[in-house]
């Protein structure tokens, strides 16, 4: 018998038990701001992290433009079974508030599956309510119980990740332009990058995706602290998005992006860090790392200000 999940929860049998269509409710709370719980769930950084729903799959992100109108495609990779193939259409994106996307579910050129995914989002007192809808329609095998199965696990690595997730935004009043050519630029980005009374010494900068940033960073005392980016994305003007290693090829503590948004001349630059551990991110909070990432942030706006 063919079970669907009304939006109060419950189990409910179709009157003729073969009923392809399912409405799945999930909820969690998350202790953070719901800006940072928006940042995980819509940044594909933030996405490719906790998407998979068992450490048996790998889902590889082909494809994503986070904007009204815009699609993201992945690959969901199991050894020795065929991929299945997500496209998901962003219809709406209000930020910290709901999003509303469609997601087509497809495997070996057969259509599975297509749903109308839903959540929303509340803050009070610092934590997060996140409420999901899946209003389900499987075409080719009763998907609901897959389905109920792995948006669970995902909203469950959802929550570590978005608790292990730093955001820094500044305002910069500058046209896009301007900030990703300071930003994405050999030269110049070297000559801002860091807290104040910082520097940069680099080894090498390749700044395309599959390149890389070798450098130190020389604290005012003069530390050194060695550094190693690894850009896997780069979307002219939009986002870039990268690995953050201690030292050349060391052991990776980050996975980060860096997001340019238009605001009717000026830009709004959103930096976000998932750190690979709770610890990492307490240690970075305990040192300072919101502070010294704005004054990086700061830099920048001076850098370009000035040109």
């Amino acid at each position: 018998m063919t079970e669907t999940f009304a939006a109060d929860g419950a189990a409910h049998a179709a009157p003729d038990g073969k009923s392809p269509f399912a409405t799945l409710t999930f909820e969690r709370s998350i202790a953070v701001p719901a800006a940072v719980l928006w940042e995980a769930w819509t940044a594909p950084a933030a996405r490719a992290i906790w998407a998979s729903p068992s450490p048996s799959v790998t889902v590889d992100i082909l494809e994503s433009d986070t904007k009204v109108g815009g699609r993201e495609i992945s690959l969901c990779k199991v050894e020795g079974q065929p991929d299945i193939r997500c496209e998901n259409g962003w219809l709406v994106l209000q930020p910290a508030a709901c999003s509303v996307n469609y997601e087509v579910i497809t495997c070996e050129g057969a259509t599975l599956s297509a749903a109308l995914v839903t959540a929303r989002f509340e803050e009070a007192d610092g934590h997060s309510k996140l409420a999901v809808t899946v209003q389900l329609s499987s075409l080719a095998e009763d998907m609901a119980a897959g389905y109920r199965e792995g948006f669970g696990a995902g909203l469950d690595n959802l929550a570590a990740v978005a608790e292990r997730t730093m955001i820094l935004q500044r305002v910069i009043q500058a046209p896009k332009s301007i900030v990703w050519g300071a930003w994405m630029n050999a030269e110049t980005l070297p000559q801002w990058w860091g807290p104040d009374g910082f520097s940069c010494r680099t080894t090498r900068i390749d700044l395309r995706a599959g390149g890389e940033w070798v450098f130190d960073m020389i604290g005012p005392d003069g530390t050194v602290f060695p550094n190693h980016h690894l850009y896997h994305e780069v979307r002219p003007e939009d986002r870039i998005g990268y690995a953050l290693l201690w030292g050349e090829n060391g052991p990776k503590h980050a996975d980060a992006w860096a997001a340019f948004e238009d605001l009717d001349g000026a830009t709004k630059v959103t930096l976000g860090m998932v750190f690979s551990t709770a610890a990492e991110f307490q240690d970075a909070k305990g040192f300072g790392a919101v502070e010294l990432g704005q004054q990086t942030l700061g830099k920048l706006e001076r850098f370009v200000s000035a040109r």
